[in-house]
């Protein structure tokens, strides 16, 4: 009987792998789909006849409307299921991935980052949340590293392989192969991912949770961790997504390949740097100040490449006209490894407030993360235009070093 029952939690276990798995794909598909302009914003831009650095602005309605869209997706979560609701956000994603590729001018791609922004605002959260009905907590933190590791995988295809598709084929056909990947992720989901009796633990609107979630980010307890969160994954969403590839082409005169490449090694380091965190995490003990190290170290190299630029004080100093673009790969690495700590800001949200709040307080700083990405998006199209790259970079360095500040000031023991 014993052995029976062993048998049945070993597959199980084999079972939720399988199922969490195939939701990690779905954020792996975000990740690819938000990360497609970087690589070929030029090539948009020149056909829709519009200034680069206004397209950048304009594709921040992308995560304008993920941040929108992740509080009603949490509540549609527990009322209806993670499958029924994972599947409806992989058909939005195919429709949305369709939509973009026929754009036709800024008013049409619009149309479709914003329904591709609402389609994947869960897929993070589809297997967060599965992960966490049905995993223990030390269980879940491990896997918790593992989905976001699974997701970034998604920047890894939008480097090099997407450079070569966009020289190739152009940049449409990024879109269509996402469009692709959705139906093959919906078809896996389908599949793996065992249909469950949904939770009405809160019937209440989904604008009387948003305000309840808002109460509680600016709360003085979690003050600190929101202010941290809004600048933390924008600055390496956003450099790896937006500005990496522009910067490499424009200022270091590397082909789009060449480019990809480099931000290929980028997103290595951030699909390592969660688990990298996680060990450290474990072995040293002392979770504030590694996020708060870790983050000042991402705004220092950021800085640092930023001075690279030509006539800029580190290489006028080395007496060369602009950094190699060697300069540039070794600090994406560094950058990628440095700003990956966004496990450890979630765990510290669940350790500053009580049980019952615990879910709207995750909601609350995941809802920061995404919402900064979208202000980061938008600010630096702004400063691109007015003062060029080098500035883009010195600006995000700026503010995660003053979101550090607030971070400590606000999670002191004296506070």
């Amino acid at each position: 009987m014993s052995a029976v029952a062993t048998d049945e939690a070993g597959h199980g276990t084999r079972a939720l792998i399988f199922a969490l798995l195939a939701l990690a794909c779905g954020h792996m598909l975000s990740t690819l789909l938000r990360t497609i302009p970087a690589v070929s914003l030029d090539l948009m831009a020149a056909d829709f006849r519009i200034e680069p650095q206004a397209l950048a602005s304009l594709t921040s309605v992308y995560p304008f409307a993920f941040a929108a869209a992740q509080i009603p997706v949490g509540a549609a979560m527990d009322r209806f299921g993670v499958r029924p609701v994972s599947l409806s956000l992989l058909a939005g994603t195919v429709v949305g991935a369709i939509a973009s590729g026929f754009a036709t001018g800024p008013s049409s791609f619009a149309f479709g980052q914003v329904l591709l922004g609402v389609a994947t605002s869960g897929m993070l959260m589809c297997p967060m949340t599965l992960a966490a009905k049905q995993l223990s907590a030390a269980r879940f933190g491990l896997w918790s590293g593992a989905i976001l590791s699974i997701g970034n995988i998604g920047m890894l295809l939008s480097s090099s392989p997407l450079a070569f598709v966009v020289d190739t084929y152009g940049w449409r056909a990024g879109f269509w192969i996402s469009a692709a990947g959705g139906l093959l992720v919906a078809l896996a989901v389908f599949l793996l991912v065992p249909s469950q009796p949904a939770e009405h633990k809160d019937d209440s609107s989904p604008l009387s949770q948003m305000t309840e979630v808002l109460r509680l980010g600016f709360s003085r307890q979690l003050r600190g961790l929101i202010a941290l969160a809004l600048v933390s994954l924008a600055t390496s969403l956003v450099l790896r997504g937006l500005w990496g590839g522009p910067w490499l082409m424009e200022v270091k005169g590397l082909t789009r390949v060449e480019a990809g490449n480099q931000l290929g090694a980028f997103t290595l380091a951030m699909i390592a740097g969660p688990l990298c965190i996680g060990v450290i995490d474990r072995r040293l003990g002392r979770r504030r100040a590694l996020v708060a190290g870790s983050h000042l170290a991402g705004a220092l190299l950021l800085a640092l490449m930023a001075l690279g630029a030509p006539h800029y004080p580190v290489s006028a100093l080395l007496g060369l006209p602009v950094m190699p673009p060697q300069y540039d790969l070794v600090l994406f690495v560094l950058i990628g490894l440095a700003t990956s700590a966004q496990p450890l800001v979630f765990g510290m949200s669940r350790q500053l407030v009580d049980a019952q709040t615990a879910g709207k307080a995750l909601a609350a700083v995941n809802l920061a993360f995404f919402l900064g990405a979208a202000l980061m998006q938008s600010i630096t199209g702004a400063v691109a235009a007015v003062a060029g790259l080098p500035a883009v970079l010195l600006f995000m360095a700026a503010a995660l070093f003053l979101g550090v500040l607030i971070f400590l000031t606000y999670t002191s023991p004296h506070s």
